[in-house]
């Protein structure tokens, strides 16, 4: 009857409208239901708007009957879509690529005016004490070392804890305990070692000393230099990795 394909056309396009809202079920209950799918073929009559009105008819039976086979966790599935990234394994929470470094005074002084919390301040104070005389990669160097250190879950995990630690009856940077103000007189390399803090602290890349966590001036030979490998010579200073 007219009146009955009329009303089950009307049925199907009420299910067309769920069926946009679900368009991932829509794929999988056409494979769940390929061989039912495989009998509709394209109709060769001479009237083609009731061709496709019978193989429309024809899909949404099967869809319901796809759907009443269906286990309650499979239709909840279909109703809830597609379960959003876990945003610790999505692309965006991976960490950042290091940002590359241009050893240069020009460079350093185009990145952004040093400013910052507790953690740059002790960085910038350790760089000013002990590398401000040392040439511009000799002071990264100095830095990389306190950051490897802070990463290498054998010191402190802080640049201000790493600086000032203590232990044997010394202190770990020289400048801590030796007795003298900890003022920064010297404008130039207070504004310097600011600028490489702030650098290495945004993320700044660590190509300098191969993983470095000791340093000590050319002038003097270190009992424990023997002890590590040596992995960088810059400046007046050397560079250590624990083997």
């Amino acid at each position: 009857m007219v009146s009955g394909e009329v009303a089950e056309i009307d049925l199907g396009q009420e299910h067309m409208h769920v069926s946009h809202r679900w368009t991932g079920a829509l794929v999988a209950l056409m494979v769940l239901s390929g061989a039912a799918f495989a009998e509709v073929t394209v109709s060769t009559a001479t009237n083609p708007t009731a061709a496709l009105s019978a193989e429309f008819a024809s899909l949404m039976n099967t869809e319901h009957a796809t759907m009443n086979t269906m286990e309650v966790e499979d239709l909840s599935a279909v109703a809830t879509g597609p379960k959003p990234l876990d945003p610790q394994n999505s692309v965006a929470s991976q960490p950042a690529a290091p940002k590359a470094i241009d050893y240069t005074y020009q460079w350093l002084m185009t990145q952004n005016a040093p400013e910052g919390g507790a953690e740059w301040d002790c960085l910038r104070k350790a760089l000013y004490f002990e590398a401000r005389g040392e040439t511009l990669k000799g002071q990264y160097a100095v830095a990389e070392v306190i950051l490897n250190r802070v990463d290498s879950g054998l010191y402190p995990d802080s640049v201000c804890e790493v600086v000032g630690q203590k232990g044997s009856g010394s202190c770990q940077f020289s400048y801590v305990c030796d007795g003298h103000s900890d003022k920064m007189r010297e404008a130039g390399a207070v504004e310097i070692a600011g600028r490489i803090a702030a650098v290495m602290l945004s993320g700044g890349e660590r190509g300098l000393t191969d993983g470095a966590t000791y340093f000590h001036s050319k002038a003097v030979f270190p009992s424990w230099a023997n002890r590590f490998t040596r992995t960088a010579s810059i400046g007046a200073h050397m560079f250590y990795a624990a083997n």
